[in-house]
C-alpha cells in the first residue's frame, strides 16, 4: 500500500515538472527575443545605425578634438609670451627701491647744513645722478619705464592721489606734484605714481559767513 502511494507521488511530481517545461518552451516560441543577452541587443542597435549618421558623428568628434587642440595651443603660446615679457615682474618691482633710496639719499645730503654749498656735496650729487640715469637706462632696455604724470589729469589706473593742493591756475584734479615716481613694465603697471592734485582755493570769508549763518539758525 505504501509503495503504491510513493509511486503516485513520484508520478505527480514528474507531471508538474513537465508542465513547467512546456510552459517555458511555449513562451520562448511566442517571444523569440525575450531571452537575448543585452550585449546582442546593443550590437544590433549599432549595426542598424545609418552609415551616413556614423560618418557625421565621426566628423563632429574630429571637429571638437581639433578645436580643443587649437585652444590649448593658443593658451600655451599666450602663457609662454607672458612668461617671457613679464617673467621679471617681481624682480623689477623690488629693484625700484634702489631708485627710491637714491632719491632719499640726495634729499638728505641737500638738507644737511654742514654740507651745503660744498664741493664734496656737488660731486656726490653728480655721482648719484649718474647712477640713477644708468639704472633708468637698464630699466628702459627691459621695457620698464617711468610714468610721466606732472600737469596731467589724474588717472586712477596710473596715479594715486595722496594730497590736494589749492591752485587756481590749474583745473581741479590736475597733477601738480609727484611724491613718488610710478613705473610700468610694457603695458602692465608696476606701481602707481603717488601724486598731489590741484583743487580750487576755498573762499574762507564766504565759508566763515556761511558757518555763522548756520549757527544763528540753530
Amino acid at each position: 500500500m505504501e509503495k503504491e502511494e510513493n509511486i503516485n507521488i513520484e508520478k505527480s511530481t514528474e507531471e508538474i515538472s513537465e508542465k513547467k517545461e512546456n510552459d517555458l518552451s511555449s513562451e520562448d516560441t511566442q517571444n523569440p527575443n525575450s531571452k537575448k543577452p543585452l550585449a546582442e541587443n546593443t550590437e544590433d542597435t549599432i549595426l542598424k545605425k545609418n552609415p551616413e549618421d556614423k560618418i557625421t558623428e565621426l566628423e563632429d568628434r574630429l571637429t571638437r578634438t581639433f578645436a580643443e587642440m587649437e585652444n590649448q595651443r593658443r593658451r600655451f603660446e599666450k602663457e609662454k609670451e607672458e612668461a617671457y615679457e613679464y617673467g621679471g615682474y617681481a624682480f623689477a618691482k623690488e629693484a625700484l627701491n634702489l631708485i627710491d633710496n637714491l632719491e632719499r639719499s640726495k634729499q638728505i645730503l641737500e638738507n644737511d647744513d654742514a654740507l651745503k654749498n660744498s664741493e664734496a656735496l656737488k660731486k656726490t650729487l653728480e655721482h648719484l645722478e649718474i647712477i640713477k640715469k644708468n639704472l633708468l637706462s637698464i630699466f628702459s632696455k627691459n621695457n620698464i619705464k617711468p610714468i610721466e604724470c606732472l600737469n596731467k589729469k589724474l588717472d586712477p589706473n596710473l596715479h594715486q592721489a595722496m594730497i590736494e593742493i589749492e591752485n587756481d591756475d590749474e583745473e581741479p584734479g590736475t597733477i601738480i606734484q609727484e611724491i613718488q615716481k610710478g613705473f610700468k613694465i610694457k603695458d602692465r603697471l608696476l606701481r602707481p605714481s603717488l601724486v598731489g592734485v590741484s583743487k580750487k582755493t576755498e573762499n574762507k570769508d564766504a565759508k566763515n559767513e556761511e558757518n555763522k549763518e548756520n549757527l544763528e539758525d540753530k
